[in-house]
């Protein structure tokens, strides 16, 4: 899919993030997650906002995301939670910071979409502090066979018609990156996970 077509299903798609209401569960995935967060965050694919209400107190937030929708969306939501935050409407994989710029970055359900996954995550790897955290809450291929069956079938349709795949194997990502998890939890047949890294050496 090409990427301009890929942020007009992303706009396309933004007033029904805008109104989703996440189930409880969801919320405490989140909760948990960025509770490790501190000092100079970057978060990729920041969509409608759904992680400003989770962060802890005096974090500065640098938020990204391809569609101007969803950018307009997060600008609201970070209001709404008196958060400030700035944001860049742009591609993260043409996206470029200087090394070691960020104590903490975060991505939540933003590896299904993009065209070079590993690339992306070697950029993370450079641009985090050393002794800083990226922190991921990803879904991808499940574990059991079955499931994963039904995924691969399903996934051609999926990506055309909401951007995203479904059959990528997060963790084993991450690792082929140079991105050294240092703990993991797997929810929903191990197909989301929940995922804290450091850059590695």
């Amino acid at each position: 899919m090409d990427k301009a077509r890929q942020v007009r299903l992303f706009d396309r798609q933004a007033a029904k993030y805008g109104r989703r209401r996440e189930n409880a569960t969801m919320q405490s995935w989140r909760s948990e997650l960025l509770s490790g967060a501190r000092g100079q965050v970057l978060e990729l694919a920041v969509g409608a906002g759904a992680n400003f209400r989770y962060y802890p107190a005096g974090v500065r937030v640098i938020a990204t995301d391809f569609s101007p929708r969803m950018l307009t969306l997060a600008r609201e939501a970070a209001k709404a939670c008196r958060m400030e935050a700035e944001f860049l409407l742009s591609d993260i994989e043409r996206l470029e910071f200087p090394d070691h710029s960020f104590d903490t970055i975060v991505s939540t359900l933003s590896f299904c979409s993009y065209e070079d996954p590993i690339g992306v995550l070697r950029k993370l790897r450079r641009w985090c502090k050393p002794d800083g955290a990226l922190l991921f809450l990803e879904h991808g291929i499940s574990r059991h066979a079955i499931v994963a069956a039904a995924q691969r079938l399903l996934n051609p349709l999926l990506y055309r018609t909401i951007g995203c795949h479904h059959t990528r194997d997060i963790p084993a990502m991450i690792a082929e990156a140079g991105i050294r998890i240092e703990s993991k939890e797997s929810h929903m047949l191990k197909m989301v996970h929940l995922l804290r890294a450091t850059p590695g050496s």
